[in-house]
């Protein structure tokens, strides 16, 4: 059972999208691509994920300017890898490609659930 303090901020995350969710979410929720739904901010392991596709077992990870540090490399490779041995596709863009190429940030997604490892 996830831990209460991570289901509590991941239910605060919802409330409160950051500007490049918005949009991502706006193309995605409610079956658009490909009818597969997705949650946002879903709790896996100790790890609050941006977006999550459970019938296609993937992951959208989407990161902003302080995910661009060494240190917070460092802790992306580790919590991907975690996701990865639970059996998942881990998707990351920068939160500027979803700016500036959206809809190739959407290609890219259909891609993946179109083609399932």
């Amino acid at each position: 059972m996830p831990d209460q303090t991570l289901k509590q901020y991941s239910r605060q995350l919802r409330k409160d999208m950051t500007d490049a969710e918005r949009p991502l979410w706006s193309k995605i929720r409610r079956k658009q691509i490909n009818n597969c739904q997705f949650y946002r901010q879903r709790v896996i392991g100790s790890y609050i994920v941006d977006f999550y596709c459970h019938s296609a077992r993937l992951v959208i990870e989407l990161d902003g300017g302080q995910h661009f540090t060494d240190e917070a490399i460092e802790r992306d490779e580790v919590r991907d890898r975690f996701l990865r041995n639970q059996g998942l596709k881990v998707l990351r863009f920068s939160d500027s490609e979803v700016f500036e190429n959206t809809d190739g940030v959407l290609d890219k997604i259909l891609e993946v659930l179109e083609n399932p490892p």
